[in-house]
């Protein structure tokens, strides 16, 4: 059975999309920690990120970093944060969170419902950074 990332990177389930190549998708989180909280998957479906090859894995970094750049350029923030948790679903996934002080970076806090059309404007202008 596919994961919800896999169903999301098909085009079953619709996405905030914030960028895609050939082997990887970057995704607005749904339920984010903080605006503008993006996932980035390798299309392929693994379940640990450590068992993805070497070049899969160093790919998929490589991708984030770049998503990272554009939530820079789009999102008033410090730094973008990086989380490998991979508990909730069954699909390699990192999370970038734009942190602006440590607590941004808490999974622990409530999650964050945010109204579609700011959920559409943020990702409109992190895509638009998007390199």
């Amino acid at each position: 059975m596919a994961s919800i990332f896999s169903k999301i990177v098909a085009g079953e389930i619709p996405s905030y999309k914030i960028a895609e190549d050939e082997h990887y998708y970057a995704f607005l989180d749904i339920n984010p920690v903080a605006p503008g909280h993006t996932l980035v998957i390798p299309k392929r479906e693994v379940d640990y990120i450590f068992d993805l090859d070497d070049n899969e894995l160093a790919g998929l970094t490589i991708f984030a970093k770049r998503v990272a750049a554009a939530i820079k350029a789009a999102i008033p923030c410090v730094k973008v944060g990086v989380t490998v948790l991979g508990l909730e679903v069954p699909h390699a996934h990192i999370h970038l969170v734009p942190l602006n002080k440590e607590s941004d970076m808490n999974f622990a806090k409530k999650k964050l419902t945010l109204p579609q059309d700011e959920m559409e404007s943020i990702c409109k202008r992190i895509n638009e950074q998007f390199k």
